[in-house]
């Protein structure tokens, strides 16, 4: 046997030994084997988001892990190759600074930012100004306006991102996209549900300030008929000085606020001291940026349920 046929038999032979592991030959077999298209997503929300629409036939990972704060994220070289392998990248243009650079530099056309869906709008707390102000009046964000990127706490709006990512997966795998849009359907049928409870639990309350650690319940209170007050800025690295600290404490006196709401994930002692000075109490809300340690078996719908049954109890809802 000559040099060439050695190296056919070896060939053939290696690609029939390979084909029983995970096939032999191009990307789509080897993506259907490896459980179908590969969705990388920024934090928790866009990860819950992508494995109900995407089902069996995505596998979904986050580059948050629990107990991390999103706003944080810093990328190993093990996540930047993850975000240039995924068939699909779903993020939030602004939100992650380190995220959004390997979007642009390693993800290419397969970057989705979610925010174009969620129909962001303009931030209320960006410069340190604690005015409080309706957000459900905010205009939709333009050019280099700030923005609140926090909209998965209005769960509308998350469906809508779910239907618009089940329209970028069936791109992707044609094959599936009755599928996703099935999902993304069944998606939104859980959260315009949980909306009726939120809309129900939260009429009527006596207290419709909701003063909170960081400024990341805009979407939340504009939908549900409250105003709010983060402590610090859209980012909890925000921190405010003295004067500002002690503006708030004096806002909550007069407004009759009752509870001063910390956050899981971050640093309580700035609301702790807020609360302190108006001589209130203080429960904690979860900003779902991230899940905890803590809440294993949990997901976004039990956690906003919990979030509601803290809302009613804080502002004293009927």
């Amino acid at each position: 046997m000559n040099t060439s046929t050695t190296r056919t038999a070896a060939t053939a032979a290696a690609c029939a030994a390979a084909l029983l592991l995970a096939g032999c030959g191009g990307g789509d077999e080897a993506a259907g084997a490896s459980g179908g298209l590969t969705v990388v997503a920024g934090f928790y929300p866009l990860q819950w988001a992508a494995e109900r629409v995407g089902g069996d036939r995505v596998d979904v990972s986050s580059l948050t892990p629990p107990g991390a704060e999103a706003h944080d994220l810093e990328l190993a070289p093990q996540d930047v190759a993850a975000v240039g392998e995924a068939d699909l990248l779903v993020y939030l243009d602004g939100f992650q600074p380190a995220l959004d650079e390997a979007a642009r530099s390693e993800a290419g056309d397969a970057a989705w930012d979610a925010g174009a869906a969620a129909d962001l709008i303009a931030g209320e707390h960006t410069d340190g100004d604690h005015t409080d102000g309706e957000h459900a009046d905010a205009e939709p964000a333009h050019g280099d306006e700030p923005v609140d990127p926090h909209f998965w706490l209005d769960p509308v709006r998350l469906a809508a991102v779910g239907d618009a990512l089940a329209g970028e997966l069936g791109e992707l795998d044609p094959d599936g996209a009755a599928t996703f849009e099935q999902n993304a359907a069944a998606l939104r049928a859980d959260l315009e549900a949980l909306d009726a409870e939120m809309q129900t639990g939260l009429a009527g309350c006596a207290v419709d300030t909701l003063v909170t650690s960081h400024d990341a319940f805009g979407y939340l209170a504009g939908r549900y008929g409250l105003e709010v007050v983060g402590i610090s800025g859209l980012s909890p690295s925000q921190e405010p000085n003295p004067a500002q600290l002690a503006e708030i404490s004096t806002l909550v006196r007069e407004l009759g606020v009752t509870t001063v709401y910390t956050e899981t994930l971050v640093d309580p002692a700035v609301a702790e001291t807020v609360a302190e000075e108006a001589g209130v109490r203080t429960a904690v809300l979860d900003p779902l940026e991230g899940l905890t340690d803590d809440e294993a078996g949990a997901d976004y719908l039990s956690v906003m349920r919990d979030n509601l049954t803290t809302l009613q109890d804080g502002q004293d809802c009927s």
